[in-house]
């Protein structure tokens, strides 16, 4: 463990209080549908988007329904609730990608909000020949295990320690998967110390910043567009995210 993951906090009681914003993200997301139909439209390959801790599909119906109508062949996880990794969990996620990679005959992209994300970047490095990308939303996958405000949560839920890592499920968290990857955070998170869920800068890495609650983000009006660019990229293309002009307003330098 770093010295950075050693000394991350959970947020503050009064971030978490905000998280309460989330139901007005989703009215924001409502009423920015006009707008985000301006997003870019798809090449039709598939899209995998995992749900966070104790949510199911129901939770990313918002991003998926949205995701379909750009043109990708989205699916959700199908396990119903995510209570972490229980027994059968792993393989199914396995047998999925494999599933969604060969009815399509393409490789796939994996949308992870917060624990969705965890699984997406492991799924990455088992099986890159077929993966496209992975975008995480306010996934921990850089902090300590008990930098958020949600490990009792999970410890309750999947019966397991929070920094319990199964090294045969992609190794470390921290390492980027070998495929184009991209971190979106909020550090107004409320849930998760937004330091542990950016990424660091490289040829096929990055961070994108909004802000936005942690419960929120997958309906966020900023998360969806920011999801659809960088699903639009050609395949063998990939390229930072572009914050020029009237991005910068709604996107801030992540580094600052």
């Amino acid at each position: 463990m770093t010295a950075t993951a050693q000394t991350l906090r959970p947020p503050s009681r009064a971030l978490m209080f905000l998280e309460g914003r989330a139901i007005h993200e989703f009215g924001a997301f409502l009423g920015a549908l006009p707008l985000l139909s301006l997003a870019p439209r798809g090449d039709g390959h598939p899209v995998l988007v995992l749900p966070g801790l104790v949510a199911s599909d129901a939770s990313t119906r918002a991003l998926r329904t949205f995701l379909s109508g750009k043109g990708y062949a989205v699916s959700g996880w199908r396990q119903g609730r995510n209570y972490g990794l229980r027994p059968g969990v792993q393989h199914a996620m396995v047998d999925l990608v494999q599933e969604l990679s060969d009815t399509h005959g393409r490789k796939i992209s994996l949308v992870g909000w917060s624990l969705g994300g965890l699984y997406a970047r492991q799924l990455a490095k088992m099986m890159p020949e077929r993966v496209r990308q992975v975008i995480t939303l306010g996934s921990p996958f850089a902090g300590d295990p008990r930098s958020t405000n949600a490990w009792r949560v999970y410890e309750w839920a999947s019966g397991q320690k929070a920094d319990q890592v199964d090294p045969r499920f992609g190794g470390e968290l921290a390492v980027p998967p070998p495929v184009p990857t991209t971190a979106i955070f909020s550090r107004t998170d409320g849930v998760c110390a937004w330091q542990g869920c950016m990424e660091k800068s490289g040829a096929q890495t990055e961070s994108i910043e909004i802000e936005s609650s942690h419960c929120g983000m997958g309906h966020h009006p900023a998360a969806v567009y920011a999801v659809a660019d960088r699903l639009a990229q050609k395949e063998g293309q990939w390229m930072p995210f572009d914050r020029s002009g009237w991005r910068s307003l709604a996107y801030p330098d992540p580094h600052r």
